[in-house]
């Protein structure tokens, strides 16, 4: 036992630093999840160039993480806006470089580190929801640039509106006069990392333009199937796991408080809105889609339940998570067929239709869903009238009116920057693969050969 015969309860700091290493672990596992399934869905020919992506998209970000994008996104004393690093504090104020984490400032329960590295995870998460949906031809430079924006710019800053003390949308932002109606609940991230990663994935996939050969001449969408229903479920089963350290883990501690009660009951409702999510895409797909069995479908229905709970997951009872699954299963479903057969988008891995719209209705539900025996809690200022920091159907309406507003500001913001970073590289001619390299793949064009050799 540490620290001799001395019980683990006097320890509160290091058990909250070894829970975050444990969780991050399992959010940084997530990239695992993300290059099976992407693998999966991609046609065999660019499977080694998928791969390559979702490994460099780890080394990146964490390199950007430490230089700028942690601190960004959780420093800046009273600026609601954007981190700033307070150097005058030398007592880990500042998070550019980990500057005064080490020697005599070092917290002695080591919670800046395992802090850090629990949401670097996270940052890694909102780059790589876009190489899905340029899959197939984007060129590796366009990718590098985009992840090096995402990480270090975009992401950050909307980090910092919705997480950080002292964010103009933050709960845990403690002056009432410097937050947005008390701010917006978004507990482990469905606007602020999934709707980011999705909106700039719709952007991205919609410059870019649509793979040679997945529309005909009437612009009817032909089937382009990805080479390995293998990798896609093991990647699913993966990025279900995943999340199982995302949303527990985004209590940010274990002892004290209500952490063991709540991470307990988050563990259940992400649980059932996955499976209903999972079960509500086969079956609408059954019924008037492709009338098979489809595995795609239940890999993707399940992840658009998991993103869609991911906002509400603490303040919501497991019957309101039920519901979220089927919500974002139709959500799922409408908006993948919206994107590929109206708006003619090519999106191979559905990342706007998973991530953007789950994302944004995860927000949204938690307007409606969020019952007063646990929202009033997430609140770090003072509540004038607390029956109105309650969800819609309980009778409050702050909670919505924060979601709707944080919503349409992070689509702006993120809308923006992702049109003129992608509309930049295409015009100067990077965006995009040529297309005698898009027909032989871009395994044998620029990563030495196919991924599978003969057996």
């Amino acid at each position: 036992m540490a620290g001799g015969d001395q019980p683990l309860g006097l320890f509160p700091s290091e058990i909250n630093s070894f829970y975050l290493m444990v969780v991050g672990c399992l959010v940084f596992f997530m990239q695992a999840g993300f290059a099976m399934l992407e693998a999966g869905s991609v046609r065999a020919k660019n499977t080694k160039n998928i791969l390559l992506k979702n490994l460099l998209d780890a080394c990146i970000g964490a390199v950007i993480w430490w230089s700028w994008g942690y601190g960004v996104a959780y420093n800046g004393g009273t600026n609601g806006f954007i981190g700033t690093a307070d150097t005058s504090n030398k007592k880990g104020g500042a998070s550019f470089f980990s500057m005064w984490w080490t020697g005599e400032d070092e917290n002695p329960g080591g919670y800046d580190f395992a802090l850090w590295f629990f949401q670097y995870g996270f940052a890694a998460a909102a780059a790589t929801i876009v190489s899905g949906a340029v899959a197939e031809r984007a060129q590796l430079m366009a990718y590098l640039i985009y992840t090096l924006i995402i990480t270090g710019w975009i992401y950050p800053v909307v980090v910092h509106w919705v997480w950080a003390t002292g964010g103009w949308l933050s709960v845990f932002t403690g002056d009432k006069d410097e937050v947005f109606q008390g701010g917006c609940i978004d507990f482990a991230g469905s606007g602020v990392v999934h709707m980011t990663g999705g909106v700039a994935a719709l952007w991205g996939a919609k410059i870019i333009g649509p793979r040679k050969g997945r529309y005909d001449e009437n612009g009817k969408v032909l089937p382009m199937p990805g080479h390995s229903t293998v990798l896609s479920v093991l990647g699913t089963f993966i990025l279900w796991l995943g999340w199982y350290g995302v949303n527990p883990g985004s209590t940010l501690g274990l002892t004290g408080g209500s952490y063991g009660k709540n991470l307990a009951r988050v563990i259940v409702t992400t649980t059932l809105s996955a499976a209903t999510g999972g079960l509500t895409c086969v079956s609408i797909d059954r019924l008037v889609g492709s009338k098979t069995w489809d595995v795609a479908m239940v890999c993707n229905g399940i992840l658009a339940g998991l993103v869609a709970i991911t906002a509400g997951c603490e303040v919501i009872t497991p019957w309101y998570a039920f519901m979220c699954g089927i919500f974002g299963g139709l959500t799922y479903y409408g908006v993948s067929k919206l994107m590929a057969n109206k708006l003619k988008i090519d999106d191979p891995l559905d990342a706007f239709a998973v991530h953007g719209a789950c994302g944004f209705l995860g927000v949204i539900l938690v307007g409606f869903f969020a019952d007063p025996m646990y929202s009033r809690g997430v609140y770090a200022s003072e509540l004038e009238d607390p029956d109105e920091y309650k969800g819609a159907f309980f009778g409050g309406y702050r909670p919505l009116v924060a979601a709707i507003v944080t919503l349409l500001c992070e689509i702006t913001w993120v809308s923006f920057w992702s049109i003129t970073m992608f509309m930049a590289m295409k015009l100067i001619g990077i965006l995009r693969v040529p297309p005698d390299v898009e027909d032989a793949g871009m395994d044998v064009s620029k990563h030495g050969g196919s991924a599978y050799t003969d057996m």
